[in-house]
């Protein structure tokens, strides 16, 4: 072993143990594992960068601009009440689910299809009677199943596709990674279907536990509403499954406190209704109504203009305040994603009261009530926030800061020519990057050019949606993972994978590879992982003078299944709040998961890529 191979493979080494530590975030631990390469010479102060140039990352950050437009538009919403079951059983609304998130996921970032249907996995828990995890797990699984199929799906896939061409390699395109993507995918819906029992049932102790008395709404009857012209009786009578109830009528102005049961509604006549939080959603759907609160914003933001004319300055503080004492206010759950801007931040530091208008009741972690002063609590990636204020500023708030919202978001009103164009301009990328017309990071590029030039996302939103520390993440570790071919240290470590599946066995060796990966992953980011195993990959396969394909095959299916732990994949992390779960919670579905993967995909690959 030479000094590089060994000074590269200490650096790869410490870099692993700070990614499994989870002390450091990961953009910064990989940063530092390139800063280091090229202070030590193992990297050329030249090629530093050039990882940040890589197909690869931008593809990755178009494929995220893409996907917000997606949802941002209300695409996934309109699928997901055409496809999904609204009164089936445990097992059909949970397999629905699941498969749904999988599609999604196949041509979108997966931790936005796994955002998107949360609030829906949620609700369809409480209508089912089960606990929230157990829902939400498959739904997460399942969402990372989905993106091993396609090239855009996850980035795993990504950095494999950029070592792919290498050598006797070919070059994977869109649609390659299916054949195995696909029935992997098949196999662990089945186990969900099989095996969603074994999620533990924990109870969101966490929220349920905040007393809070039926809060007051007043929700305005829209004219094409279906209750105008019937009775409060008969709309009462609608109201009984939702657990809410009308206490007044406001009609031109005039409060009628305990209006008559016979009085029928008018268009534009304000309801005043009575609902626990949870239920406030379900009462606007069901009779079609829109909060007050919506229309309010509309005259005030005239009103706004019209003083802007007259004034250069706005008193935002007042207006922030009056926004909280209106009486429009509504409780929302917000649960905090991985990398979102909002970690190691408190209340306080923000400001939220002043900025948004909005008031923190209450904080959730792990399943345990908070002791520490909230407005002082330093926010983690899963905890669950319930939030006071007025619905557009919480929506503000989640947005700007990386939250999700756990209840259902009234505010959000599809735009049906903005949701055409997003999804004609997603679908025209894909076919550019399958039919291969140009490269993928182009094409995908190109979309979001036309995304930005037909407005389909605001300007000043674009760049959003981009997770900025897995762009740095891969940027950095691109060139590390070069320095180990150049040093030979992936070659050293392919040896020893040979000699441990027996020294002439290249079936065995790719199982071990895949096996290798699959844990690191379960413990690492899986885009540095992937990073790292690619070269390992290409040195086996030279080495035992077999088909690279289907080593680095093994490697994006074995970087995308890490099902055991809530730190190995964002969208585990994501549901450890809402789900209630404990960091051992995911092995009982996750290991089984595994070897399902392991037992379809070892014949899978070496039919679809034989040695």
């Amino acid at each position: 072993m030479t000094f590089q191979q060994a000074g590269i493979l200490a650096i790869l080494a410490v870099t692993a143990l700070l990614f499994i530590s989870g002390r450091w975030r990961h953009d910064l631990v990989a940063l530092g594992a390139l800063v280091t390469c090229v202070v030590v010479g193992f990297v050329d102060p030249a090629e530093a960068f050039a990882g940040f140039g890589n197909p690869a990352v931008i593809t990755v950050a178009s494929v995220l601009i893409l996907s917000f437009a997606l949802q941002t538009t209300g695409v996934v919403d309109t699928l997901t009440a055409r496809v999904l079951p609204s009164n089936s059983g445990s097992t059909a609304s949970i397999i629905a689910l699941s498969a749904l998130a999988a599609g999604l996921s196949a041509f979108m970032n997966n931790v936005g299809a796994l955002a998107l249907l949360m609030p829906i996995a949620i609700k369809t828990a409480s209508r089912l009677g089960l606990s929230p995890g157990r829902v939400l797990m498959p739904l997460s699984f399942a969402s990372i199943l989905g993106g091993m199929t396609t090239l855009t799906g996850t980035p795993p896939n990504l950095i494999v596709a950029g070592f792919s061409g290498q050598g006797d390699s070919s070059a994977f395109t869109m649609f390659d990674f299916a054949p195995v993507g696909l029935a992997v995918t098949a196999g662990g819906l089945l186990l969900i279907a099989l095996g969603w029992r074994l999620v533990p049932a924990r109870e969101r102790s966490n929220l349920s536990s905040f007393e809070t008395a039926p809060y007051i709404i007043e929700a305005r009857v829209k004219q094409e509403s279906p209750i105008i012209g019937q009775s409060l009786r008969d709309i009462e009578y609608q109201l009984d499954t939702t657990d809410a109830q009308i206490v007044g009528l406001l009609r031109e102005d005039k409060r009628i406190s305990a209006p008559s049961p016979y009085r029928e509604v008018r268009g534009g006549d304000i309801l005043v209704i009575e609902a626990d939080p949870e239920s406030i959603g379900d009462a606007l759907s069901k009779l079609g109504l829109t909060l007050d609160t919506i229309e309010k914003a509309k005259e005030e933001k005239l009103e706004e203009k019209e003083r802007a004319e007259k004034s250069d300055t706005v008193d935002q503080e007042g207006d922030q305040e009056s926004r909280l004492q209106s009486g429009d206010v509504i409780l929302m759950e917000l649960a905090v994603r991985p990398n979102a801007l909002l970690l190691g931040l408190t209340i306080k530091l923000i400001e939220l009261r002043r900025e948004f208008g909005v008031n923190l009741i209450a904080l959730s972690r792990d399943g345990k009530e908070s002791m520490a002063r909230l407005n002082s609590t330093p926010i983690r990636s899963g905890d669950v926030l319930l939030v006071q204020g007025n619905s557009e500023a919480i929506l503000e708030f989640a947005n700007r800061y990386g939250c999700v919202p756990l209840a259902e978001r009234p505010l959000k009103i599809p735009n049906t020519g903005k949701a055409f164009l997003a999804a004609a301009i997603m679908v025209l990328a894909i076919c550019g990057a399958a039919f291969g017309l140009l490269p993928a990071a182009i094409t995908f590029a190109a979309g979001v050019l036309a995304v930005a030039v037909f407005k389909v996302v605001p300007l000043r939103k674009l760049y959003e949606p981009i997770d900025w520390p897995v762009i740095v993440l891969l940027g950095a570790l691109i060139p590390v993972a070069g320095a180990m071919s150049t040093t030979g240290a992936a070659d050293l470590v392919a040896q020893g994978l040979i000699k441990a599946s027996g020294g002439n066995s290249p079936i065995y060796t790719m199982i071990i590879l895949l096996v290798v990966t699959m844990t690191l992953s379960d413990f690492m980011n899986n885009a540095a992982t992937a990073a790292v195993m690619c070269p390992i990959a290409l040195g086996a396969a030279a080495q035992l003078d077999v088909n690279p394909d289907t080593y680095l095959m093994a490697v994006a299916i074995g970087a995308s299944c890490a099902f055991l732990t809530p730190i190995g994949h964002q969208n585990n992390a994501l549901i450890l709040g809402p789900g209630g779960f404990r960091f051992g919670d995911y092995w009982r579905l996750g290991l089984p998961m595994e070897l399902v993967v392991i037992c379809v995909a070892t014949p899978m690959l070496l039919w679809v890529w034989p040695l």
